[in-house]
This record gives C-alpha cells, structure tokens and sequence, in this order.
C-alpha cells in the first residue's frame, strides 16, 4: 500500500513537472534559497526565513501582476509609457508595504528595521526591477512563441505545396497511355497486357511509396524505366529511347518523382509530325553523393515558338520550385538548347536530404 502511494506522488510529480507552475515553483525556491545564504548570517535563521519569503512574496506579486494584467493591457498595444508608468506606480504602492512588513518582522532588531526604513529607495528598485525583468521575459518568450509558430506554419506550408507540386506531374502521360491500351485493344494486341502490367506498377509506385520524403534511387530509376518502356511501346520505331545508368546507386535515396518531368518534357519536344526519326537520350551517372542527369532528344528546327514556351512551362517550372525547397544550393540545372536539339543537364547532391 505504502510503496503504491510512492509510487502515486512520483506519477503526480513527473506529470506536474510537465507544467509551466512547475518550474516557477522551482525558480521562486532557488531565488530564496540564495537570498538566504546571505541573510542567515545577519537575522538568523527564523527571521531570515521570514523576510526572505516576505521579499519573494512582493517579487511574485509584481512579477504576476506585470504578466497577466498590465502586459496585455498595455505593452501588447505599444503602450510602453502607459505600461511602465504603471510598473512603476505599482512599485510605489508596494515599497511602503513591504518596508511595514519587513519591520515587523525583524522586532527587536532596530539596526535592521532602521536598514529598511532608510532604504525604501533600494526596495523601490528593487521591485521594478522585478516587474521590468518580467516584460522582458515576456517580450522574449511572446516572440519565440511567434517563431515557432511561423516555424510549424511555413513548415506546413512548405509540405502542402510539395504534395500539391507533386500532384502535378503525370497527368497527360496517364492519359496518352490510356488511349495507346485503348487502341491496342482494339487491334488485340500482344502488347495490351505488358502495358498493363508496367502501368499497374507504375500507379502502385506513385500512389503508395511516393507518399514518402524520400525513396530509394533505384525505385525511382525502375519507375523511369517503365515510362520508358511505355513511350517505347506506343511510338515504336518513330522513336530511338536510351537509357543508360552508371555507378552504384543501391543505397541513395532521392524525392520522388523528382526526375520524370525532365524526360516528359524531352518526349513533348523530340516528338513531332515534321520529325521522321526523334529520339531521346537519357544518361543517369552517380558518383558518391553526386548524381548527373542528361537528357538530350531531337527537335524540329521549325517547331513554333509557342509549342516550345508550352513544353517548357508547368512541369519545369515545377521540378524547379521543388529542387529549390528540397535541395538548396545543392543543386544545378542548366538546359541548351539547338536548331535540332535540346539538352538539359542536371548536378544533383544527394547527402543529408
């Protein structure tokens, strides 16, 4: 029964400990622990004890009356006159009060009760210290309040508008590779299933393990290699696809779904009615931490200017945003661009993502 109550007040103490009166309670004892050490000597021990909980008292009291009254009626409204005037006039109050108490305390000890008396001045600083020490404390906290705060909010912010960039990508192609199965289909073609199969594990990849920060490297590149293989299906021999990856990327991790608007967009330009043969190039090098993206495909030299403002727009423009958030200054893009062709080399730095 015994060790079960112990055991009761420590559950009660570690859970008080979590509170913010916890630690004032332990902050106000640690201050008149101090105070003591240095008027025991001089009162004794009772009378010490007695006046140091008296000055305590009047410290707590002008310290709460600053945070939960005069703090948010004036100072939360740039009133700073207003707030330390009325700090000040509270110590006023309080000075004569606490001199009376202290003197009747230390009876018998006219040395002492003439020191306070003469050095109702001292305690008048004293207490507006208290209370000018409490808006400080309270100016620090509100704006480390407000930091983490604007913290957690740009914070969910920022993942928001990753979820909403990625949610972005991938739409057109889902689409164009709906309507090549349709086709198939109707031709019955040997080909439908195996369309099949590396769509259902490419949606299996995008809605399930993309969810994640990061997935591995090799996840990533399987997934790019079954839109390749898909773009392969549905041009057939209209389009020349290599794909080439060198070094070791077993243990790298990435974002997902980082890398694919690069060759969606190389598909949009090196695919053309005025093209008789396009292709696209993809190399994937990663050396230590550092992986090297190049993916250059044909172009039509004629092509309209607004068909290439097009091709570059959204999904560019969202892989950029995205690098930005997820990997700053760890990152460089840079794209060429020629009469027949064009070029886009990526450096990425995978360390500590």
């Amino acid at each position: 029964m015994r060790s079960f109550s112990i055991f009761s007040v420590k559950a009660q103490i570690k859970a008080w400990s979590k509170h913010n009166s916890f630690y004032h309670v332990v902050f106000w004892t640690s201050l008149l622990l101090v105070l003591m050490v240095t008027t025991v000597p001089k009162l004794g021990f009772f009378q010490a004890l007695i006046t140091d909980v008296v000055t305590i008292g009047f410290y707590a009291m002008i310290a709460y009356l600053n945070i939960f009254v005069l703090f948010p009626k004036y100072l939360k409204d740039r009133k700073f006159y207003w707030h330390f005037g009325a700090l000040a006039l509270v110590a006023i109050i309080l000075t004569p009060i606490k001199t009376m108490l202290l003197v009747l305390f230390t009876s018998g000890n006219e040395e002492v009760q003439s020191h306070y008396i003469s050095n109702q001045w001292y305690i008048f600083i004293s207490l507006f210290f208290v209370g000018t020490s409490t808006t400080i404390y309270q100016v620090m906290n509100d704006w480390l309040v407000q930091q983490r705060d604007k913290k957690e909010l740009e914070s969910q912010n920022l993942q928001s508008e990753l979820k909403f960039l990625k949610s972005q990508i991938n739409p057109h192609f889902l689409f164009n590779t709906l309507n090549s199965l349709y086709a198939l289909t109707l031709k019955k073609s040997d080909l439908a299933p195996e369309i099949v199969l590396k769509l259902s594990e490419m949606m299996r990849y995008m809605l399930y393990e993309c969810n994640e920060k990061e997935v591995l490297l090799s996840k990533e590149i399987n997934y790019m290699q079954n839109y390749l293989d898909l773009e392969k299906l549905r041009h057939g021999n209209k389009m020349l696809i290599n794909f080439k990856v060198v070094g070791d990327i077993n243990d790298q991790k990435i974002s997902p779904l980082l890398l694919i608007p690069f060759i969606e967009n190389s598909f949009k330009h090196g695919i053309n009615n005025q093209i008789s043969q396009g292709y696209v190039n993809l190399e994937l090098t990663l050396a230590g931490d550092d992986l090297m993206m190049k993916v250059e495909n044909s172009r039509s030299p004629s092509l309209p200017k607004t068909y290439e403002k097009r091709s570059g727009g959204i999904g560019l423009i969202n892989v950029r945003r995205r690098m930005n958030i997820l990997y700053p200054e760890k990152h460089h893009l840079e794209i060429k661009e020629s009469p027949n062709t064009y070029l886009v080399e990526l450096n990425l730095n995978l360390s500590n993502f």
